[in-house]
């Protein structure tokens, strides 16, 4: 984890020192329903350690990953069309619907907070924002390509990205009096760097970003944020070389997307001193009971498998697999609720935890 001086008595203006030590329960990002109230008060009360602000995407255009973006940049703007978002000259509707959503989830959030009794206390809470990567590969120019097919625009987009994302964090951490992760997304992030995505028609491709352009324009808006920054994908491939390369604090990935080819980069990461968010509990309802210590195995298998000591689990953040947005309430409060006690459990005594394993065993790295 990146360190940094003692954090000063102004929550909204320190650089957090170790936010993300210890085991501790965290969401994703998105929530079924529509009630920002109600969302704020169920987080809090199911993710003490690090609650976050939840996206509601069930509120329609605007409220969704990319459309909210369209609230935090600077000086650019977004419309729709028929394919999605397209960058508009001045601001429109898409970008009004955006900018009200987010002042009314920051003012229920602060409202919750309140009732808590946490304004002021210097807890710290996960805010999440699309990266640049997937927002230049989901949205068009006006001419109708993605913004990833122009280096100028993509380098534009990264730096309103960055400045209003510090900006977003800097404004909830003054408003709760608390300390700001923040949480950058990229779903496709793997789809940039393999060149997959696909163009306007069948005669316009879409080149693959290089991995240390890709880096860059990560670290652009990473670097430009004072505290730790977590950085997600729930790609069913995480570009984990590219992701460890970053200056991110942590990395976020479905622990089920994990195969033996990944361990040397998970492992060069944790030595690294990166913290790792496993993505654990499954977003949709399982078919069968699943209890706490079945969701934690992958994880407790993952550190057995790469030779560090159980301790390391000590370290690690528990979330759901993905975000919560297509679940029922009832399974996202369940999800929550076995998140946290997995991370609990690793937390108290990581070295009572067993797996069952098959006969033969995964070789892994010996890190220590």
């Amino acid at each position: 984890m990146r360190r940094g001086s003692e954090p000063s008595d102004d929550p909204a203006t320190a650089e957090p020192v170790d936010l993300l030590a210890g085991a501790f329960a965290t969401g994703v990002g998105s929530w079924p329903g529509t009630d920002p109230l109600e969302a704020a008060t169920t987080i809090i009360g199911e993710l003490p350690e690090l609650p976050h602000l939840v996206e509601l995407p069930e509120r329609g255009i605007g409220a969704d990953m990319i459309g909210r973006a369209s609230a935090l940049l600077v000086d650019l703007r977004f419309d729709a069309t028929t394919r999605g978002y397209r960058l508009a000259d001045r601001p429109g509707a898409v970008s009004r619907k955006a900018r009200d959503f987010v002042r009314v989830d920051l003012d229920a959030i602060e409202e919750a907070w309140e009732t808590a009794g946490l304004v002021g206390s210097g807890r710290a809470i996960k805010i999440q924002s699309v990266g640049p990567l997937t927002l230049a590969a989901e949205v068009e120019l006006p001419g109708g390509h993605r913004i990833l097919t122009d280096h100028g625009a993509l380098r534009d987009l990264s730096d309103s990205l960055a400045e209003g994302l510090a900006l977003h964090a800097a404004e909830i951490g003054k408003r709760l009096g608390a300390k700001v992760v923040v949480q950058l997304d990229e779903p496709q992030l793997t789809t940039v760097l393999d060149g997959s995505l696909t163009g306007p028609s069948v005669l316009n491709t879409v080149r693959a970003l290089p991995g240390p352009e890709a880096i860059h324009f990560l670290d652009v808006v990473i670097n430009a944020l004072p505290g730790p920054v977590i950085l997600h994908t729930c790609a069913s491939r995480p570009a984990l070389p590219t992701l460890r390369r970053t200056a991110a604090t942590a990395l976020s990935f479905d622990a089920a997307a994990i195969t033996t080819a990944d361990f040397d980069e998970i492992g060069e990461a944790v030595d690294s001193g990166k913290k790792l968010a496993l993505g654990l509990v499954p977003t949709e309802p399982p078919t069968s009971q699943l209890t706490w210590r079945t969701v934690a195995e992958p994880a407790v298998r993952l550190v057995d498998d790469l030779g560090f000591p159980r301790s390391a689990l000590t370290q690690v953040l528990v979330t759901p697999t993905c975000g919560l947005a297509d679940a029922p309430l009832t399974w996202s409060r369940k999800a929550l609720a076995l998140a946290a006690d997995v991370a609990r459990a690793f937390a108290e005594d990581p070295e009572s935890l067993t797996v069952e394993r098959a006969e033969q065993s995964r070789s892994g790295r010996n890190h220590r």
